[in-house]
């Protein structure tokens, strides 16, 4: 009987002693945030850490910029573009190889080779043509990802004028890079936001899962409403979102969103207003949220079927108008409200 009046006493004082010094431990290191531009959008990191490493972080990110940003002249993509002769370094490699899959596996929805069709209609890093069928026609002769290959380092194009922008998957590979050089640093505890494309790691500053907000597929060139459908709670994994509702523009009286499909030459049509992906990394998400926009609803739940690691939150409008939701089973774990 004394025992058990001993270990009843001892247990709640072990407890507060743990809780204590976890707390110690947290404290000495506090949670910093930079913030600043890159890729032409907003970053925001939040990590834990004695040391600020904004210097570190900004240098990785320009090693993204110099491989894969086509608004700059020198960067290996502008140069691939431009069809110089050179091998490509491992950041446009990696990044290249995996869209390369994402295209197999999404029949051609998501393809880097899209970029004269999102400059033609006005979106990309070089300015609109007068929209004609006959144009859409004649640049959709040079896009597609099987006319283009890397070998030994070396992009060869089956096309002179095929021409690439990795838009939509190079903000999550920034993501992913900046992800890895955090854990290179032996940060525990994390949030990586480039442009609204995510990692998390760990826990934040209220020792709980990062939370992140879904904004509401409103209309809003201006990035102004900020009202959110859902949050998620959730960590360590790679996030992003991609819509229509905030990149469009108006020409005599039609809306064109910023997605184009690539198998058609124009604006996607789909029923999807906001599409979000979980999944291992950013790159793959960004890619694949990308994608879905794309693909339809009925498509996209057919990949995410086939492709269980991937979890989805989309947003559609059905037909009657009235928007409704549909995530996987799989998102069920992160939806907390």
């Amino acid at each position: 009987m004394a025992n058990n009046k001993g270990l009843k006493w001892q247990l709640p004082f072990l407890a507060f002693l743990i809780i204590g010094t976890v707390l110690i431990l947290r404290k000495q290191a506090p949670f910093q945030t930079d913030e600043g531009l890159v890729f032409g959008t907003m970053y925001k990191i939040t990590y834990q850490s004695k040391e600020n490493l904004k210097k570190d972080i900004e240098a990785e990110l320009q090693k993204v910029n110099n491989s894969l940003s086509p608004f700059s002249k020198k960067s290996v993509i502008t140069r691939i573009n431009n069809n110089e002769e050179m091998t490509a370094d491992s950041m446009f490699t990696y990044v290249f190889r995996l869209a390369k899959d994402i295209s197999q596996e999404t029949y051609g929805a998501f393809d880097i080779t899209v970029a004269p069709l999102v400059n033609a209609w006005g979106f990309g890093f070089k300015n609109a043509t007068n929209i004609q069928a006959h144009t859409i026609d004649s640049i959709r002769q040079f896009v597609g990802f099987e006319k283009i290959d890397l070998i030994d380092g070396k992009i060869v194009k089956k096309d002179p004028r095929v021409m690439l922008d990795c838009s939509a998957i190079a903000k999550g590979f920034g993501v992913d890079c900046v992800a890895r050089l955090l854990d290179s640093k032996g940060v525990k505890n994390y949030m990586i936001n480039i442009g609204g494309e995510l990692v998390m790691k760990g826990e934040n500053q209220n020792m709980e899962s990062w939370r992140i907000g879904i904004n509401k597929p409103i209309d809003d060139s201006l990035a102004v409403n900020q009202e959110l459908q859902t949050v998620l709670e959730i960590t360590n994994a790679g996030l992003a979102t991609s819509g229509n509702y905030r990149n469009f523009y108006y020409k005599d009286g039609k809306k064109y969103a910023h997605t184009i499909d690539p198998r058609t030459g124009y604006p996607v049509q789909h029923n999807i207003l906001s599409s979000t992906v979980v999944a291992k990394d950013c790159a793959t998400a960004d890619a694949y949220a990308t994608s879905f926009m794309v693909l339809g609803l009925d498509s996209a739940k057919a990949i995410c079927n086939a492709h269980p690691e991937l979890d989805a939150y989309f947003i559609y409008e059905r037909k009657d108008g009235k928007m409704d939701i549909y995530f996987t089973n799989g998102m069920k774990k992160y939806l907390k409200n």
